[in-house]
């Protein structure tokens, strides 16, 4: 077995590796970046080894300061995770050329099937059905001279890597040289190269990948298909095994097909052949010579470790059941949990993780706790949680009722939307296709709840008040009633908040709208019993005839209210703060959602433009963001360059009405 392990990522992969290696008593040697030092994985590994820069091309694409971790750690063998430097034959290379073990397949396979462009032509050479497509020249006019004989929608693919960096589809000819220059731009700063093919877009399609696994001793396996079809920007966000629209003949054919493909470049570990469907019809798309985000599925429905085996077939073992050991037990779904906005068109996130916690009786995967930074220099996912049933409704319902127990405070994050996708009804009938969160559409969003000003209108006066009898909580006066005013900003909104305090409770108006707030239950706790930062407890009271229970956590002038998976920030404002007026809608200014740098300005100051014309293209979190005009207008000011790291909340440009 190997002796010490260098885990070359970040995150809740390093810390999903290191449960496996410590059970098979392996030493585990984290990396970090400089802004990583007291992340998760860090603290869970054995040893740690700073490899370098905040950047990941600092530091965790770095193969060079990774190989000097490496060797001064001691280390035999390094496991690449997923992500980063998991398919890069080069890196796999360097580690064989270094004496290190590689926990993963050859470099000669690596490069086979880590060019979606050979990888087809190996498939097609063996007979496996591959989608209609363009992988050849990369000159501008002649992909687009294919994708007019293709027809339209089409896929314009990134023939490295995959996580839907690099990936654009498009829905016609006018907008297909601006998707590739953009998908191109993509692929290049995430995987090094950018070279893409041209795929036909099916219409109905289905994303089914199938798991293999094979050793050094000749024997591959299919451990069977997951069903990744929610998805959005072509990530996946929800994926069950098996998958429920797949009958035994199917499942059958993908396997065989997944496993002749692995075995005709020689593969070993693990790895997962992709393939889109319709109907009955199958296509291959890719392999990914990694393991996946979604791996846990597989692993609950079959009782096995992959990440145990692929240490193990790394060392030499041989894989100790065949093909017909393998069967199915009950359903399991998983859901990823990120730092993004639904609200806004599911922007990432960043910032400190202020509270963190997730619920029992489910798997969760997770990088990060109370206290850590989401950092704008990496992947915003911040858990998966996976839900094992003896049939899918009872695994669906588990994994609703522990996202529903999920709290997270500090970030902004989906957990209320994966919830509605849950409940989605072609989800819930298991044939849903890839458009099902465009087709969801706001339905799958959720909407703020207003009460939440009311709670922690209620909660800021508590605090604020002293136990003096003058300033007692039950509505105590001599000739009138106690009032206050507090200045509070939810939703992107500030608000003036109307508070008297009354025998029960209080009347909070907020505009024209009023709470009744009554009942309130002290002996569940009293976030306002502490003003520190980080206090917390909980809220139970019932408002406007209706009982409504809440976690608070308080973090200075923050207030977060946190139930049923949902998370509502209010802000106080203090006096001197609160003449400060919001940016309308209209205002023309055209704010940084989210620190980035920027990788475009299509624009010059004085140019003329029209509402949702875009105007610069920002990177951040790995994705590129485009920014758009707000109003019809003229540019009069333009204070920003290519290339400029902007931080979020700045101004980027203003937009003047004619």
């Amino acid at each position: 077995m190997l002796k010490r392990l260098l885990i070359a990522n970040r995150g809740e992969i390093a810390c999903r590796i290191i449960r496996s290696a410590r059970r098979l008593s392996i030493e585990t040697v984290a990396v970090f970046s400089d802004v990583d030092r007291d992340a998760l994985h860090v603290r869970a590994a054995d040893r740690a080894e700073h490899i370098g820069g905040a950047a990941a091309r600092d530091s965790y694409l770095d193969i060079e300061a990774l190989l000097a971790a490496a060797a001064k750690s001691g280390a035999d063998s390094v496991h690449p995770g997923y992500g980063f430097v998991a398919e890069n034959a080069e890196f796999a290379q360097a580690c064989a050329d270094a004496g290190l073990v590689f926990v993963g397949p050859t470099p000669e396979a690596m490069r086979a099937m880590g060019s979606k462009i050979e990888a087809k032509r190996i498939v097609a050479a063996a007979g496996t059905p591959v989608v209609p497509g363009y992988q050849d020249s990369q000159d501008t006019a002649t992909l687009a001279a294919e994708a007019e004989r293709l027809g339209y929608p089409l896929l314009i693919k990134a023939s490295a890597g995959g996580g839907g960096k690099g990936m654009r589809l498009v829905e016609d000819s006018g907008g297909f040289e601006t998707a590739l220059a953009a998908a191109r731009r993509e692929a290049a700063a995430a995987f090094g190269e950018d070279d893409v093919l041209l795929e036909k877009f099916l219409t109905r399609p289905k994303h089914l990948e199938v798991q293999i696994l094979a050793d050094t001793h000749g024997r591959t396996l299919s451990l069977f298909e997951r069903d990744c079809s929610v998805q959005r920007r072509h990530q996946k966000v929800v994926e069950e095994a098996p998958g429920p629209s797949v009958d035994e003949a199917l499942r059958a054919r993908m396997g065989e097909a997944a496993v002749a493909a692995a075995q005709a470049v020689g593969y070993v570990g693990a790895g997962t052949v992709e393939f889109i469907s319709e109907g009955d019809e199958f296509y291959f798309m890719e392999m990914n010579t990694r393991l996946q985000v979604e791996h846990p599925v597989t692993e609950a429905i079959l009782g096995l470790d992959l990440v145990e085996w692929q240490l193990r077939i790394a060392a030499g073992e041989a894989l100790s059941f065949t093909q017909e050991d393998l069967t199915i037990d009950g359903h399991a779904v998983e859901v990823r949990v990120y730092a993004e906005n639904p609200r806004r068109k599911f922007l990432p996130s960043t910032g400190r993780l202020v509270h963190v916690a997730f619920p029992s009786g489910v798997r969760v995967d997770a990088g990060v706790g109370s206290g850590s930074e989401v950092s704008v220099h990496y992947d915003p996912m911040l858990a998966k949680i996976i839900a094992h049933g003896t049939n899918r409704a009872e695994a669906i319902e588990r994994l609703d009722r522990a996202l529903a127990a999920t709290e997270i405070a500090g970030v902004e994050h989906n957990v209320s939307f994966l919830r509605r996708v849950l409940a989605d009804e072609s989800f819930r009938a298991g044939d849903y296709t890839t458009a099902l969160i465009e087709t969801g559409g706001d339905a799958l969003i959720p909407a703020h709840r207003p009460e939440a000003l009311a709670v922690a209108a209620v909660m800021a006066l508590r605090v604020r008040r002293s136990d003096s009898p003058w300033q007692r909580g039950d509505g105590f006066r001599i000739n009138r009633r106690g009032r206050e005013r507090l200045t509070l900003r939810h939703a992107g909104t500030t608000h003036e908040v109307h508070l008297e305090i009354t025998g029960n409770g209080y009347d909070v108006s907020v505009a024209k709208t009023f709470f009744a707030v009554r009942d309130i239950a002290d002996s569940e706790g009293d976030s306002g019993a502490e003003s520190g930062s980080g206090s917390d407890g909980r809220f139970v009271a019932t408002i406007n005839g209706s009982r409504v229970r809440w976690r608070i956590i308080r973090d200075g002038l923050d207030w977060y209210l946190l139930a049923d998976g949902a998370s509502e920030k209010v802000t106080e404002i203090e006096p001197d703060a609160a003449s400060l007026a919001d940016q309308g809608p209209g205002d023309g200014r055209v704010l940084a959602p989210m620190p980035g740098q920027l990788l475009s300005v299509d624009v010059k100051q004085g140019a003329a433009v029209k509402r949702d014309q875009p105007l610069m293209v920002l990177e951040a979190m790995k994705m590129e963001h485009i920014i758009v005009a707000p109003i019809d207008g003229r540019v009069t000011e333009l204070p920003v360059s290519a290339g400029d790291r902007i931080t979020e909340g700045s101004v980027l440009a203003v937009v003047s009405g004619d």
